[in-house]
């Protein structure tokens, strides 16, 4: 009977060098990827948070606004409740 031959020790070398480096290739593209995306992410919630605090000014700025009709409003109330009791009187 004669038996197989075992295939070639460089040849199988090579082989595995090939697969190594494929596997190597693909998890530093696969890292590359997340790097991107996190730095993506990281960029745009910085961009966000820049754009909360412009909001949150114009928040004070409004409310600002609303404290001014409100006082406004309570000095017309105050008026016309003059108004009422003197001519009551």
């Amino acid at each position: 009977m004669a038996s197989r031959r075992r295939r070639n020790s460089l040849t199988r070398l090579l082989e595995d060098l090939v697969d190594d480096t494929k596997d190597l290739v693909d998890d530093l593209i696969d890292r590359a990827k997340d790097f991107e995306e996190d730095a993506k992410d990281a960029v745009s919630d910085f961009v966000d948070d820049e754009d909360d605090a412009s909001d949150e000014a114009d928040d004070a700025g409004e409310a600002a606004a609303l404290r001014k009709q409100l006082d406004e409003l309570r000095a017309k109330i105050d008026q016309l409740t003059a108004m009422q009791k003197g001519s009551a009187e």
